[in-house]
């Protein structure tokens, strides 16, 4: 069985390693989206993998981090490429949640990344 649940948050960011002139070397912002996604076994007895709840727990300080926050300002986010805050948040759930399977994390409606570990 997969689950999934989605997360929202603002930040801002720019890219420091573009070509001069680049748009996306200016400072700007982003709604980005975030879709965890666990898969296992059902607990037979509850009739879930996991509790809704308890996984908006593990994943909401993570959020708090980020949220309304400059990126370049993290530690490993120095060049927040959605690729590279893809793995960041992937480092950073997967030990607290071992059913992991997949997280996708949009940057705009139409462009994002899907991340299933290293």
């Amino acid at each position: 069985m997969i689950i999934y649940k989605q997360f929202t948050f603002d930040s801002a960011h720019y890219l420091p390693n573009v070509p001069e002139g680049h748009r996306c070397g200016n400072m700007h912002g982003h709604t980005y989206k975030l879709t965890v996604y666990l898969e296992g076994e059902l607990d037979k007895d509850k009739g879930w993998l996991i509790d809704f709840g308890d996984l908006k727990k593990e994943i909401d300080p993570l959020i708090r981090m980020i949220d309304h926050k400059l990126l370049n300002e993290i530690p490993g986010l120095e060049n927040p490429t959605s690729e590279i805050l893809a793995a960041w948040l992937w480092n950073r759930i997967k030990p607290q949640l071992p059913l992991l399977k997949r997280i996708e994390l949009n940057e705009t409606p139409t462009s994002g990344v899907i991340y299933e570990g290293a």
